[in-house]
């Protein structure tokens, strides 16, 4: 694209509570070096009764607006990503709308799972093609341990809570959005589900058993090959359509799934482990909101400098992937 646009402010935010592999062990069969050696997973942070996504995405939105030096009331559109909204309806957007004290504003949610933050920025993209002077926050926000099955060990263990979010704009500081560029396939769709309460798999009245389709489903072998090999392409691509080489590149920020993949994904896509970062060991795979809490805080711990040219990829349920490129 041709245009100028502008990530203005980042921000996050997770709940105060933490869930340890030590706490689990209490949980579920399990041991902290069997979650360990598999996932790189030490602790995840949790919602406590009462907190819903919503109030993560309005945390993260705050500190994205603070930092971006914007007051809420300027705010023309609002995006939320997730695939855990609080409610079917009303969206999660017009929720958050409503809690950052605004109204009248365009709003809605996204889902494309763990591609959802990256999907977003698209769709901001496009808003501020057509409408220079727009003022957009992109927030991915999820509750998964609210769609998360306690009795399953091999899901338990990979899942945590949290929002990213940012201020996307056609002017103001702040790093550029080089490209973006999405993909899909629903014919894999089958392989990562959460079908319960949906119309294929709803609930025939009240007082239904809450049944296993209700949380996160996923078969983790062929999840790894399919991810691995699609963010791999895809950071191909957009490096390919930027006429840019890996060496260009100053750091790499994967979908935090788990430490494998993000290992896999640098080796297979021949980047330095010093390029890559990773905060999964203390947030788990927080889907939508991986890649912006990562974003935000290798930014605000200076693992991004001034300059650097940054590639954020990532890969959820549909199956969706993206990868995006930014210039600090």
């Amino acid at each position: 694209m041709s245009i100028e646009i502008v990530l203005r402010g980042l921000g996050r935010h997770v709940p105060e509570k933490v869930l340890s592999n030590s706490d689990l062990e209490t949980i579920v069969e399990t041991s902290d070096e069997w979650i360990t050696t598999r996932t790189g997973i030490k602790t995840r942070h949790v919602v406590s009764e009462g907190e819903y996504t919503s109030d993560l995405a309005v945390g993260a939105a705050e500190m994205a607006l603070k930092n971006a030096g914007m007051d809420a009331e300027e705010l023309t559109h609002i995006v939320v990503a997730t695939f855990t909204p609080d409610a079917m309806v009303p969206s999660c957007a017009c929720i958050v709308e409503e809690k950052l004290g605004i109204k009248g504003r365009a709003v809605y949610d996204i889902a494309a799972a763990c591609s959802g933050f990256l999907y977003g920025l698209e769709n901001a993209r496009a808003i501020l093609a057509l409408h220079p002077e727009a003022r957009v926050l992109v927030i991915g926000a999820e509750t998964c341990t609210r769609r998360t099955n306690f009795d399953d060990r091999t899901t338990c263990v990979l899942f945590g809570d949290g929002a990213g979010a940012a201020i996307v704009t056609r002017d103001g500081d702040g790093p550029k959005i080089r490209d973006v560029k999405l993909s899909s396939d629903g014919s894999l769709s089958k392989l990562l589900t959460v079908k319960g309460g949906g119309s294929s798999s709803s609930y025939e009245k009240v007082g239904d058993p809450i049944r296993e389709d209700y949380f996160i489903q996923m078969e983790g072998r062929e999840i790894f090959k399919h991810a691995v090999r699609s963010m791999t392409t895809v950071c191909n691509q957009i490096l390919a359509d930027n006429d840019m080489t890996r060496d260009q590149l100053n750091v790499l920020i994967p979908h935090q799934a788990n430490w494998r993949i993000i290992d896999a994904v640098g080796r297979k896509f021949d980047v330095p482990p010093e390029k890559v970062f990773s905060n999964v060991e203390r947030y788990g795979n927080t889907s939508a909101a991986s890649i912006p809490i990562a974003l935000s805080e290798a930014h605000e711990t200076g693992f991004i400098k001034d300059g650097d040219v940054v590639l954020l990829t990532s890969f959820g349920g549909g199956f969706t992937w993206a990868s995006a490129l930014l210039q600090f």
